[in-house]
């Protein structure tokens, strides 16, 4: 299928996530099979600011490909002119934030906070295009409470202004992340668009992103939290989606395998010091569910060196000896 012009060529993406979907992170689940991926969301204030850190998470390289620029912010000029400056850094697609239910964003009037004043969504999303020659996508959520379910609105408004794609979470604001996704609600808004829709919540399994692709009729499903210490998730979806095939967990070695190689990764863009402090939190995730898997992870946030990685992951690997 194409968002635009841009091909994707599996039906699994990978969600944007701050502090997650960094550059190392991308690349890794593009390898497992992710069609799509999304840089960590990018202040277009911080943008127009000069910002070095702002800058640094918009860098993309070939191995992440087709990857999109995801940017935020509430006033349509400013996100314009971030677009432009992103496209130095030559994005596939730039992604529009108004699904984030951080207190941080929406009390600045951006992220989900968006979904209270359709017409500025619909501003932002114009003001955007009209910058960028490449495809404008934007990723919202079911409204901003209960008593303001507008996705359809809202959707057909970005449609309108010119966006290729819709990406929704079936959740409001309000909701987070925790009630169960209204996948009914995304097939509505899928069912009354003619640009691709990516449904977006609680998609953890393959099993899962079947059910949820011909349930709502979407063109994609969006991966987030399940793909933490599991870029496999990518591979096993489009095994099964495409062969009916269920593949198995991934061995011992090659999770721990693939763990490094995330890590060497993050401290080869990042510098080791800052690179190992953020990995942490990875390790973490790639631990879980192994035994003695609560010591393991806690042995993760005392790492500060690879070496230090690399001690841990001969520890794991002896406690099956």
């Amino acid at each position: 299928m194409k968002i635009g012009n841009v091909t994707i060529n599996s039906r699994a993406v990978l969600a944007p996530m701050a502090g997650i979907t960094d550059r190392a992170f991308r690349e890794l689940c593009t390898e497992f099979g992710a069609g799509y991926t999304v840089s960590e969301m990018v202040s277009s204030k911080g943008i127009s600011y000069k910002s070095k850190k702002s800058a640094e998470l918009m860098v993309l390289s070939d191995g992440e490909r087709p990857c999109g620029v995801q940017i935020f912010g509430d006033n349509p000029s400013v996100m314009a002119e971030a677009a432009e400056f992103a496209m130095q850094f030559k994005p596939d697609i730039i992604d529009i934030n108004m699904g984030c239910p951080a207190p941080k964003i929406c009390n600045n009037g951006s992220g989900a906070a968006l979904m209270k004043n359709p017409a500025l969504c619909g501003e932002i999303v114009s003001a955007v295009v009209k910058s960028v020659d490449v495809p404008v996508t934007v990723k919202i959520r079911k409204g901003w409470d209960e008593d303001s379910v507008n996705a359809l609105e809202v959707a057909q408004i970005c449609r309108k202004n010119g966006a290729s794609a819709l990406t929704v979470h079936g959740r409001t604001r309000k909701q987070y992340y925790s009630p169960p996704v209204d996948y009914e609600l995304i097939r509505q808004v899928k069912q009354n668009l003619d640009i691709p829709v990516i449904a977006n919540g609680d998609v953890r399994s393959p099993a899962d992103a079947k059910r949820i692709l011909e349930f709502t009729g979407c063109d994609l499903v969006m991966v987030g939290r399940a793909s933490l210490g599991n870029p496999w998730i990518f591979r096993d979806i489009n095994a099964y989606l495409n062969k009916g095939e269920l593949l198995p967990l991934p061995e011992l070695d090659e999770r721990l395998g693939v763990m490094t190689e995330h890590v060497e990764r993050i401290c080869r863009y990042k510098g080791e010091h800052m690179g190992i402090l953020q990995s942490r939190k990875h390790i973490a995730y790639y631990l879980k569910g192994m035994k003695n898997a609560a010591a393991f992870r806690k042995k993760s946030g005392e790492v500060k060196t690879l070496e230090d990685v690399y001690a841990l992951v001969e520890t794991v690997k002896k406690q099956r000896e």
